[in-house]
């Protein structure tokens, strides 16, 4: 079985974030970057097809600047066999012309699944999984939580608003994977040294400009201070003023 993982390198959601001095990007300086997450249950799901099947291929693929390699070395130390960059100036905020690259590499490769996370946590687009899928003509599931695969046909199960959705489709097929589809590996220090030797492409790739532009980034307004309006019921008639005079909510 031949699989493609497309992957995001975005900064930790636990990393203050700064902006750049255009007012357009953030400033890296300081930033530490990561797997995207939700590739992280895309990159375990292949590595656990592969293993199932007993033979193939896992492709680690990924779209953005020369410090992306190292989030491929992540994913190689945790068992994908190789990896593909495409090599920008930066990360590309249009999404669809981010699924155009990504499409052109993955087009007529033969891959069984292409899988991606649902979403990259710096942009929460959706977009880049179904967009691939479309420019590829294959079909497409997207926020997979259970996933089974037999006889070059698949069957995910998706959460939707008050229930499960089972979903049966035929391979070559696009999936996005979802929180609880998998607990992703950690890499062992013997994947880690592996992962220094196994091929990673690189091919400089100039997406177009896209219909996309970001005019201008700004952090959220600082929460005010919490305001104490009393204890006990006594307090109900002032909370409910204040509600409807000052906070509008009412």
């Amino acid at each position: 079985m031949k699989i493609a993982v497309c992957i995001k390198r975005v900064p930790d959601s636990e990393t203050r974030v700064k902006i750049a001095s255009d007012g357009k990007s953030l400033d890296e300086a300081g930033v530490k970057f990561i797997l995207n997450p939700y590739d992280e249950f895309a990159v375990e799901e292949g590595l656990r097809l592969k293993e199932k099947a007993g033979t193939g291929e896992v492709v680690v693929i990924a779209l953005g600047p020369a410090a992306a390699q190292e989030t491929i070395r992540t994913a190689l130390a945790m068992g994908a066999d190789r990896g593909v960059l495409l090599q920008t100036q930066g990360l590309h905020p249009d999404g669809l012309e981010t699924a155009k690259a990504l499409a052109a590499e993955l087009k007529g490769a033969g891959f069984d699944v292409i899988l991606l996370g649902k979403m990259a946590i710096d942009d929460y687009n959706h977009q880049v999984g179904p967009m691939v899928a479309e420019l590829l003509d294959l079909p497409c599931v997207t926020t997979v939580t259970h996933l089974e695969i037999v006889g070059g046909k698949g069957t995910a199960e998706r959460e939707i608003e008050g229930g499960v959705e089972v979903v049966a489709f035929p391979l070559p097929a696009v999936l996005t994977t979802d929180k609880g589809l998998n607990e992703p590996r950690y890499p062992a220090l013997k994947g880690i040294m592996a992962a220094k030797k196994k091929p990673l492409e690189v091919k400089p790739t100039a997406p177009g400009p896209g219909a996309l532009e970001i005019l201008s980034l700004t952090l959220p307004p600082e929460r005010q201070a919490g305001k104490i309006v009393g204890e006990g019921p006594a307090a109900v008639a002032e909370l409910v003023r204040l509600l409807r005079e000052e906070a509008k909510v009412l």
